[in-house]
């Protein structure tokens, strides 16, 4: 039995019309066509295609001897979904624009308290016309105004990823060229993204040094004001960990480099593990960052969470590691 006649067969026993096969093939129906008359011979690449999409060994395509189907030891084998040189680029293009609407998401969360904290300075001065409790209800209107574009944004970046969250998730294969092109567009952006990092570290590092200078005064507007240049100095780091971080990911994902090269089932549970970990982590974080401001109006103390929160995230993290892998180790 020949090749041709073999992926007839093949063919007409999944139900398949030659459509539905060139569609998952990604593939003319022309071609298909062509393989089932014998016209042409399908290369390497798409022997091994057909092989894990109809669950049979090579062998079985290959060798003119063998006449029954010879099927992989998988009995429910799935067919891998095969990512191709124009889907990989409409990926990567995609996370770029995602990148920067997720850092001005970010950045909007972060400067949202800021009309908050300079109306409230400023209702305590001589001489001015604004009630503390206006300045207050005008500053929580002004922080959900600045939050809800915030929220949309994240909302709408999620929706629009919904096509892509194969990758990086379950298992796929990329064509040929796609690798190639990821890694130059890769070897590209190495120096940006080395850069981006260290300048988004000194800010960070840095963002204190304002409020310090403030706490010198005895003036309460100057060091809140103060507390809002710090705040925006963390937020422009944090601006550039996001738009680096999401499209050095973008990158890795499609290599499967990093968190995201192949591994073992129970190196895949350690990192699901860890990822809960984290979501529920920053979650409570910030949730008792809003419920301390709320109801203390401390504004101006109640930053300090978020640097304790990253230190101690720090030392959460290694002691996950330190337990999982004892708990991965030999008897």
């Amino acid at each position: 039995m020949i090749l041709a006649d073999k992926i007839r067969n093949l063919r007409k026993k999944s139900g398949w019309s030659q459509e539905e096969l060139a569609e998952k093939m990604q593939v003319s129906r022309q071609a298909i066509s062509k393989w089932e008359s014998a016209q042409t011979m399908p290369d390497l690449e798409k022997i091994l295609m057909l092989s894990k999409l109809f669950g049979v060994t090579t062998d079985y395509l290959l060798k003119d001897e063998i006449e029954e189907e010879v099927f992989t030891n998988n009995a429910d084998h799935v067919p891998v979904k095969r990512i191709s040189l124009a889907q990989a680029n409409e990926f990567l293009e995609w996370r770029k624009r995602a990148a920067g609407r997720i850092a001005a998401a970010a950045f909007l969360c972060i400067i949202s308290v800021i009309p908050l904290l300079l109306l409230s300075a400023a209702a305590e001065l001589p001489g001015t016309l604004i009630s503390e409790n206006l300045a207050g209800e005008i500053g929580l209107i002004t922080l959900l105004i600045i939050v809800a574009p915030a929220v949309a944004l994240f909302i709408f970046c999620g929706f629009k990823n919904a096509p892509f969250e194969c990758i990086g998730k379950e298992p796929f294969e990329t064509e040929y060229g796609v690798d190639r092109m990821v890694k130059e567009k890769q070897k590209a952006y190495r120096t940006t993204y080395v850069k981006c990092n260290i300048i988004a570290t000194c800010l960070c590092v840095l963002s204190p040094i304002p409020l310090f200078i403030g706490s010198f005064t005895e003036k309460e507007f100057f060091t809140v004001v103060m507390l809002t240049v710090t705040m925006l100095l963390a937020g422009i780091g944090v601006v550039l960990f996001i738009v680096v971080g999401i499209r050095w990911t973008s990158m890795q994902k499609l290599l499967k480099e990093g968190d995201y090269a192949l591994r073992e089932p129970q190196d895949q549970r350690k990192i699901h593990i860890r990822e809960n970990i984290g979501t529920a982590y920053w979650l409570s974080a910030t949730a008792i960052y809003l419920g301390w401001s709320f109801l203390t109006n401390a504004w101006e103390m109640t930053w300090v969470i978020w640097p304790i929160a990253g230190i101690l995230f720090a030392v959460i993290k290694c002691l996950c590691n330190l337990f999982m892998d004892r708990d991965n180790k030999p008897d």
